[in-house]
């Protein structure tokens, strides 16, 4: 039986800002598939280039600015998203690619209802009049489970809850149907109740729709609990990715490790030691360390780690090495993998 082809396939992508201080690269080498149907986790530190690779996707970053690689390539559908004008961007932004944008009150605008924001997306990507427009809004909040919608849809952002204005940023996202999704911090400043109900219809819809979903956070909780696949990022370049399962319970990449060892554990009483930090900072992208980007923190490195940046390759048999025209199943940035580590 052959294997389902991606529906999203990100291929050596490099992107780049242009600052006073010279060209600053933010996003370097980064390839990974998404398929229909499953949700790809993406986590890492602040400054890790989470959100630049995703809006790099739909080319949201300010385009006097920002310049990609030349072997760069994001394939949608048989067509490079960054050879597209802009017009043709507009037509695949929020109708076949949608986005839940961080902190929904600022996502949101304050001097329009709900409605109003809702219909502007199905204004601009379908052909149904202002009636039609209405009820399909009105569906769309009955979809994500807000509580009586048909009164909420005349209401304003500054009247909803957190987790009220955080389903409507998943509505406006999801009118149009789009077959990719991508959700940036979709649960940040929610309450655990909220979060869990946000991610509960996040997979509800994704079951029912078919939607592919990448998720950018950085709570492993979230990760485990929401994503199939993950991929870990630092310093803008992907240092593993691999089946959540196989990510949690044997990580390969000593920064994985560490991010998965300063996580509370569930169940523990009673006095324990602090929880292990990750000494040090992510390095600024002025000033890059030579060789592998993690080597000024990690308690394994060796000489060769600070001379020579390692590829990303797969610790997987029968697949070959990682490369700008493809992608692995578990793949690992380091010279010398973790081994039978188990958490």
């Amino acid at each position: 039986m052959a294997e389902p082809s991606p529906i999203l396939q990100v291929r050596n992508l490099q992107t780049s800002f242009k600052t006073d201080r010279g060209m600053v690269t933010a996003v370097d080498g980064v390839s990974f598939d998404l398929f229909s149907g499953e949700t790809l986790g993406v986590v890492g530190e602040s400054g890790c280039g989470k959100t630049v690779t995703n809006k790099s996707i739909i080319r949201l970053l300010p385009e006097h600015v920002t310049r990609y690689g030349d072997d760069s390539r994001i394939l949608f559908k048989d067509r490079n998203l960054l050879t597209l004008t802009e017009s043709q961007m507009r037509d695949v932004r929020g109708n076949e690619i949608g986005m839940i944008f961080q902190e929904p009150m600022t996502a949101l605008n304050p001097v329009f209802t709900i409605g109003w924001q809702i219909d502007e997306a199905l204004k601009y990507h379908t052909k149904l009049n202002r009636p039609e427009r209405r009820d399909k809004a009105i569906e769309m909040l009955r979809l994500v489970e807000m509580p009586n919608p048909g009164k909420r849809i005349d209401e304003y952002p500054h009247q909803l809850s957190g987790g009220m204005r955080q389903r409507v940023v998943i509505a406006i996202a999801l009118c149009c149907n789009p077959e990719v999704l991508i959700a940036d911090e979709p649960t940040t400043a929610l309450d655990v109740t909220i979060q869990s109900q946000i991610l509960r219809l996040m997979d509800k819809l994704k079951e029912e729709t078919g939607t592919a979903i990448i998720l950018i956070t950085h709570d492993l909780g979230v990760v485990a609990q929401a994503c199939d696949r993950v991929i870990v990022m630092y310093a803008g370049q992907i240092v593993e990715i691999a089946p959540v399962r196989d990510l949690f319970h044997n990580p390969r990449h000593p920064y994985t490790r560490a991010l998965l060892d300063s996580m509370p554990k569930p169940g523990i009483t009673g006095h324990q030691e602090r929880l292990p930090a990750i000494e040090g900072t992510v390095p600024s992208l002025f000033n890059l360390p030579s060789g592998c980007r993690f080597h000024d923190r990690c308690q394994r490195a060796k000489s060769d780690c600070k001379e020579t940046l390692p590829a990303l390759v797969s610790i997987t048999e029968n697949e070959h090495a990682a490369d700008g025209d493809q992608t692995v199943q578990h793949g690992v940035r380091c010279f010398y993998p973790l081994e039978g580590v188990k958490s």
